[in-house]
């Protein structure tokens, strides 16, 4: 099956998935959990900031002249969000996907981060995010290194999305972000590497949690592939 081609998921209403105690008791736990995650970041990257580690020997990087393309960026990664935020108005199983993906993403940065800190690459230029950067405590944040959490996450949209268009497109901006979070210095190519290696298990497991018990086809999607 073709990259491009999302997983057979099945799909109703908001309207018929709210009839669902399942659903609705799934849906707050993963509201409350999203709503908590966000509530602990900034005390989080303070605490890395404390951190110390090695500065890495990039091959790639040392190549690499550093250039300031946040606002490349963050365009490309809060377009793709945008979109998303207009497929989930039809589609509930598109939401729980996400929300329950990106929670359970999130904690497994917060566990790589802690258990390989890194000092900033040579070169490094701050990212200017407004909305990311909100959720940071409002300061610059440069040790949040493995694995790039940038690229998780439009990675994450990429396979969460359903129509084969929309996954063209999050996979092109995830490519794009990867690359230019490169260029910018602003991680390792290790952490961008690894952040669609550990992302796609980590979707299939919170795609399950998500959807069992009250989307029937929700079942089977740890059985299938993209």
């Amino acid at each position: 099956m073709s990259i491009f081609t999302p997983n057979s998921v099945g799909d109703i209403a908001w309207s018929i998935a709210w009839q669902s105690s399942v659903f609705r008791r799934k849906f707050a736990i993963g509201v409350i959990s999203l709503l908590a995650l966000l509530a602990t970041f900034p005390y989080f990257f303070a605490t890395i900031e404390q951190h110390t580690g090695p500065v890495l020997n990039d091959w790639l990087l040392s190549r690499i002249p550093p250039v300031d393309v946040s606002l490349i960026i963050f365009l490309v990664i809060w377009a793709t969000a945008l979109l998303l935020l207009v497929r989930v108005r039809h589609s509930p199983a598109l939401f729980m996907m996400f929300v329950y993906s990106y929670v359970i993403v999130s904690l497994s940065r917060m566990i790589s981060i802690n258990v390989m800190p890194l000092n900033p690459p040579i070169g490094l230029i701050p990212m200017v995010d407004p909305i990311t950067n909100a959720f940071y405590g409002k300061v610059y944040i440069t040790k949040d290194l493995f694995y790039s959490g940038h690229t998780s996450t439009i990675f994450l949209m990429f396979l969460c999305f359903r129509r084969r268009g929309d996954r063209v497109i999050a996979l092109i901006g995830s490519l794009i972000v990867g690359a230019l979070l490169l260029v910018q210095h602003v991680h390792y190519t290790i952490d961008v590497l690894c952040a669609f290696a550990f992302t796609y298990p980590l979707y299939r497991l919170g795609t399950w949690l998500a959807l069992s018990g009250w989307n029937d086809a929700g079942k089977s999607v740890a059985n299938t592939g993209n």
